[in-house]
């Protein structure tokens, strides 16, 4: 009679998977270490895919829908904020147009409109400033975080670019977010809304009692004593100093008590290569001088698109005044011995910045 099969009470397809692991174990030696028989419990096994490496249960994690609903629920989360971010965009710039048309809002005696300068004039002029030319800042910890101070720097280009690059520079480069108020020529405030835009954005007069006011209310102001003659000079003298006047700025500078901070600028010379100047064309016209570049006047109004060169602007080691006596500002001596002082370690920071710099453009 043959050997009856003991069949255990339960599911056939467990039995079938009791049974062939019984023969896995007896042909892989293990039979001492495991029950044997088909009657040998097997345990049961979950069903599903396996958890992929680098994941986390949801249970564990703490989040109960499942992952691409939670991928759902994040993008509709940012897509709020984002529309909450252009809702309050919208909503400043309307009530900034509320302002202006109702004329409440501030400007101080000089012009300056501080609203204006850093919500409309400095956004026009940063893509310039961050793109087209890429100005790297260095030593903006040079110029204090309050008080006022007397920021010097060389002048070129031809146009006064170099100029508006410094205020973004000072401003969005400052831990303190500081406004440079700049002293500009005569000119600047006889042309037709140049005139208006440069009292807005904090521009003054370059005279010694309006620069003497600003410092002594603690602003920052800006200089350039190469005046025309920096700007305007000739392609072939590029980054040589010129003549700095009489030191006014010194005397001043000693008069308000604050710091002189040298200020280097490196690119600002290829913008409009000046390989010529029509003086008859700037007599007529009551300019300093009349350019004549590559591409201007020849192109027309293109020719009027500056190079995209590589820019730096490094900001030297302030020069304290407030050691000197009360008379040192009448003492010629001494307001020659700063002026050249500032104007050599200018020079000197331009040579080295010129030997650093890899390319015009780049």
């Amino acid at each position: 009679m043959a050997d009856a099969k003991v069949i255990p009470f339960g599911d056939e397809p467990r039995a079938r998977r009791n049974r062939s692991g019984g023969k896995a174990a007896k042909r892989s030696g293990t039979r001492g270490r495991a029950a044997t028989g088909p009657l040998a419990p097997v345990p049961e096994q979950q069903s599903g895919p396996e958890p992929s490496e680098g994941t986390e249960p949801a249970e564990a994690s703490g989040r109960t829908e499942p992952p691409a609903q939670g991928a759902a629920v994040r993008d509709r989360a940012d897509r709020a904020e984002t529309g909450g971010d252009w809702d309050r965009r919208i909503a400043g710039g309307l009530a900034f147009l509320r302002r202006r048309i109702t004329g409440e809002y501030d400007v101080d005696e000089f012009g300056y409109d501080k609203e204006l300068t850093d919500q409309v004039l400095m956004s026009a002029v940063r893509p310039l400033y961050e793109k087209y030319f890429r100005v790297e800042v260095k030593g903006i910890e040079n110029i204090p975080s309050d008080g006022g101070a007397l920021v010097v720097a060389n002048h070129s280009g031809t146009l006064p670019l170099d100029g508006l690059m410094l205020q973004v520079a000072v401003h969005d480069q400052h831990p303190a977010e500081r406004h440079l108020r700049l002293l500009a020529a005569d000119l600047v405030f006889m042309l037709p809304v140049v005139n208006e835009l440069a009292r807005k954005a904090g521009h003054t007069l370059a005279c010694a009692e309006d620069a003497e006011r600003l410092l002594q209310r603690g602003e920052v102001v800006g200089v350039m004593p190469e005046g025309f003659k920096g700007i305007g000079k000739p392609f072939s003298d590029r980054y040589k100093l010129q003549r700095f006047g009489r030191g006014g700025f010194v005397s001043t500078a000693l008069r308000a008590g604050v710091p002189i901070v040298p200020c280097s600028i490196v690119g600002a010379e290829e913008i409009y290569p000046m390989i010529g100047n029509a003086k008859t064309v700037a007599r007529l016209l009551g300019f300093p001088y009349f350019p004549v570049t590559p591409t201007f006047p020849w192109l027309g109004p293109l020719g009027l698109v500056p190079l995209p060169t590589k820019w730096t602007i490094q900001f030297g080691e302030p020069i304290p005044t407030d050691g000197f006596p009360e008379e040192a500002a009448e003492d010629p001596m001494l307001m020659f011995n700063l002026t050249d002082q500032v104007r050599e370690q200018i020079q000197h920071t331009l040579y080295k910045l010129l030997v650093q710099r890899r390319s015009v453009f780049f």
